[in-house]
């Protein structure tokens, strides 16, 4: 079953909790700090696979989720990190957060980390100096991301198919490459898309069937919104125009406006068009048709019989220049697109990671920042000592100084990522 769109929850592994402990050995009177590390929460890693052709699988497995780290444990014994969740996708395959695109799987093997694991907390080994020989604070581990998303998978090809059911896609396809489509004398034999590898001239040619297009398409009629997607990745379009068709250049024209209000980018795709069924009229039938579509494209006009297998070697030369060029064009800037690069001052990366701003919200003082979000997400609230390891972060960032200028006291409350307590103990 042909499956190119799915629904997925993913979620990452939690960090471990670092650990409060102390030496206790026999003739030590004061054991020192031995609470270990939590260990990392896995990842979400998505891996283009070729061998795979459909999202069906995630049908059945919504849920992906990652292996959460481990406890610290006394005598330093840092947490088990977390197993890395490693999911098999199709070549093609674009992971979006409602319209977002967080990754796009283009590469066969190509690994991407889609969602990361959290981050796991330290103990109170970590935070043993010359002035704090007891510390009792230990960290607890960050969250693992959690998201829904969308898989939408794409074809990657060198050719797409396109044009009206019952124009000949199927049948070329299953003549020039080895991939065994639905074949019959009727419209919407096709209902799902189809690749195969066609062989010329010592090199290769991915193309992709595309299901018939009908007018109306891009807005939902018949199969076409389903499976135009498939179309954009394409580097060349070969139009299949039935011979027979009473009108030829209408249903060039009608396939192209369909393209059009789908994605306006695909009638500035590379074209040839190729009339079909050649071997069921005479040459003067055949003239009169490529004329017709002559006299509304300038683009290759050329008449096959697949079953014949009539012009087809002819066809494929075509496309397999079209698509040199087209990649050819795609490596190479266009004159005027480069520019003399203009120099930009920008922050670093530390220095937005250590930014953050104070704003005050009715009563409560709301603190944003990477940093300091990302230190409030490890402290253990429960405990004292964390909270007021914490606030003397805040004093060394210089948070504290800002928020006493904005009129905090000791009681006002704070806010950092969803955290609420008081400015002093």
């Amino acid at each position: 079953m042909f499956v190119d769109v799915a629904k997925v929850s993913i979620t990452a592994g939690d960090g471990g909790n670092g650990a409060v402990s102390f030496r206790h050995e026999k003739f030590v009177d004061k054991g020192g700090p031995d609470g270990g590390d939590g260990g990392h929460g896995g990842d979400v890693i998505f891996v283009a696979d070729p061998n795979i052709n459909t999202l069906m699988d995630f049908r059945f497995k919504p849920e992906l989720k990652a292996g959460h780290g481990g406890n610290g444990a006394k005598q330093n014994k840092h947490g088990a990190n977390g197993q890395d969740l490693y999911v098999k996708v199709p070549v093609g395959t674009i992971v979006k957060i409602e319209t977002e695109i967080i990754a796009d799987l283009i590469d066969p093997d190509q690994k991407v980390i889609v969602a990361h694991g959290g981050n796991g907390g330290f103990g109170n080994a970590h935070f043993k100096s010359s002035t704090r020989q007891t510390p009792r604070v230990a960290e607890i581990g960050e969250k693992g991301e959690k998201f829904e998303a969308t898989l939408e998978l794409k074809l990657l090809a060198d050719v797409g198919l396109v044009g009206f059911p019952n124009a000949g896609k199927s049948t070329f396809l299953s003549v020039v490459t080895s991939a065994k489509p639905e074949i019959a004398d009727y419209a919407f034999t096709t209902l799902v898309p189809n690749l195969g590898v066609a062989d010329i001239d010592n090199e290769s040619l991915l193309i992709a069937d595309i299901p018939g297009l009908i007018e109306g398409a891009s807005e939902g009629k018949g199969l076409g919104d389903a499976f135009l997607r498939h179309v954009e990745r394409t580097s060349v379009l070969l139009h299949l125009i039935d011979v027979l068709s009473n009108d030829v250049a209408g249903d060039y024209q009608k396939i192209r406006q369909e393209l059009k209000k789908y994605n306006p980018d695909l009638i500035n795709r590379p074209e040839i068009i190729a009339l079909t069924k050649i071997d069921a009229v005479d040459d003067e039938i055949v003239a009169m048709q490529s004329t017709a579509l002559q006299n509304v494209t300038e683009n290759p006009v050329l008449a096959i019989s697949s079953s014949a297998h009539k012009n087809i070697t002819e066809v494929l030369r075509a496309l397999l220049a079209a698509v040199k060029t087209a990649k050819t064009e795609q490596t190479t800037p266009a004159p005027g697109e480069i520019e003399e690069s203009i120099p930009t001052i920008m922050l670093s990366d530390k220095q937005r990671d250590e930014a953050w701003t104070v704003e005050k919200r009715d009563e409560i003082y709301v603190v944003t920042g990477a940093k300091i979000e990302k230190f409030a997400r490890r402290t253990d609230f429960s405990n004292p000592h964390g909270v007021n390891r914490l606030r003397d972060i805040m004093r060394k960032m210089g948070i504290t100084h800002e928020l006493e200028r904005q009129g905090a006291t000791s009681d006002n409350v704070i806010q950092i990522a969803d955290y609420e307590f008081t400015l002093l103990e």
